[in-house]
């Protein structure tokens, strides 16, 4: 839950407090189960900033000069005739990075978004093969999962529903301000049995989120038969009423219990936690952020990025995840099969350099041959590998 993007506009705390327990109560009462996912506040994992950090550091200020609300801002203050930038915060500039430092600090490899926001998908790819580019392999470059019938949901006056523009249905709420904020969807001036259309309906669209294939098929037909506009607007509140009902009754419960929400959040920081500390950890070995102990006694650390081998992992066209083991002059001393998961791929590096690791039948099964390289040559460059760890 990303608490922090809502300091980019809100200067209000209590605002931000009230904001952070309603959105934690809706994904709760939608249906969200904490014990099948990982449900936290972003503000609980410090790791998340300090990654923001360093994916700042290599992230080109181009890139961000195309994110849509900043060029949004630039727009409107242009428009208006004030400087370009006016109220342009920083935050508001690199929110871009913050939101690919949530989805990269997992490894995502699939983002459930909507399509307005394949944009920062495509940027947190950027960050992440930049990252790679400089450090190594540790980051996997997301990929954006749509569903088409609602990647972009139509508001009251028909522009994409979002709270900037006032055109948003609160999902909870109460029974008599949905019928009316749905009697107020704008429709055109086509009288009651007047065949009417479905592309671009906001109406249409916003029932063909909550129905099924069979429901959205009848609409569609009335549609062409000329159903009236009120009618068509009692049909959809009904629907929509129909699946958000008993789930305002368990929002509204949740805000009257903030403890248990306060609970569940910090449970899942802990679990989350437990992937994002050691996995930052890595992260400042990476970019020389380093026990200074331990530079001192090595002569070759100055040097190590450029004559040690590294772990390379990359997704096919087949979906597959793959690594391979390289040396620096860029002989592959080691190459994978194809792993279903990223974690799967991570498991198999990490066992690899375990002592003995290499001998293991479970991870030989998973490599293929290469001619000319021999277990020896591996060995040698894995125990290169655990000298500078």
């Amino acid at each position: 839950m990303a608490d922090y993007h809502a300091l980019i506009k809100i200067d209000e705390p209590a605002r931000i407090q009230r904001s952070t327990l309603e959105i934690a109560a809706s994904w709760l009462a939608a249906g969200l189960d904490p014990e099948r996912v990982t449900f936290y506040r972003q503000s609980d994992i410090p790791e998340i900033p300090e990654l923001t950090w360093f994916l700042t550091c290599v992230t080109g200020k181009g890139l961000l000069n195309r994110a849509h609300a900043y060029k949004a801002a630039v727009d409107k203050n242009t428009s208006a005739g004030v400087d370009p930038e006016s109220d342009v915060s920083a935050g508001l500039f690199m929110y871009p990075v913050l939101m690919g430092a949530d989805i990269l600090m997992f490894n995502a490899n699939r983002v459930p978004v909507g399509r307005d926001q394949v944009q920062h998908i495509e940027m947190a790819r950027d960050m992440a093969n930049s990252f790679n580019h400089r450090y190594g392999e540790h980051f996997v470059a997301p990929e954006a999962e749509i569903e088409e019938s609602v990647a972009t949901l139509p508001g009251l006056d028909g522009r994409k529903m979002s709270k900037s523009y006032d055109n948003h249905i609160p999902m909870f709420a109460s029974r008599g301000q949905l019928q009316k904020l749905i009697a107020g969807i704008v429709t055109d001036s086509r009288a009651p049995g007047a065949p009417k259309e479905t592309e671009g309906s906001a109406l249409f669209q916003i029932y063909q989120a909550f129905a099924s294939t069979e429901e959205t098929a009848a609409l569609r037909q009335a549609y062409l038969q000329g159903i009236a506009w009120a009618d068509a607007k009692q049909l959809v509140f009904e629907r929509i009423d129909r699946e958000i009902a008993p789930m305002r009754e368990t929002y509204l419960a949740l805000l009257n219990d903030p403890a248990k929400i306060e609970a569940i959040l910090l449970a899942g920081a802990a679990k989350a936690r437990k992937i994002a500390t050691p996995f930052m950890g890595r992260l400042r070995q990476a970019v020389g952020l380093r026990d200074l102990r331990t530079q001192a006694s090595s002569k070759t650390t100055r040097t190590a990025k450029t004559v040690l081998p590294v772990f390379k992992q990359y997704r096919e066209k087949d979906g597959k995840f793959y690594f391979k083991l390289v040396e620096p002059a860029g002989r592959v001393l080691l190459q994978s099969l194809g792993f279903s998961t990223h974690q799967e791929a991570a498991a198999a590096i990490a066992g690899l350099q375990k002592p003995g690791g290499l001998a293991a039948p479970a991870l030989q099964a998973s490599l293929q041959e290469l001619i000319g390289i021999s277990a020896s040559d591996i060995n040698a460059a894995l125990q290169q590998l655990a000298a500078d760890d």
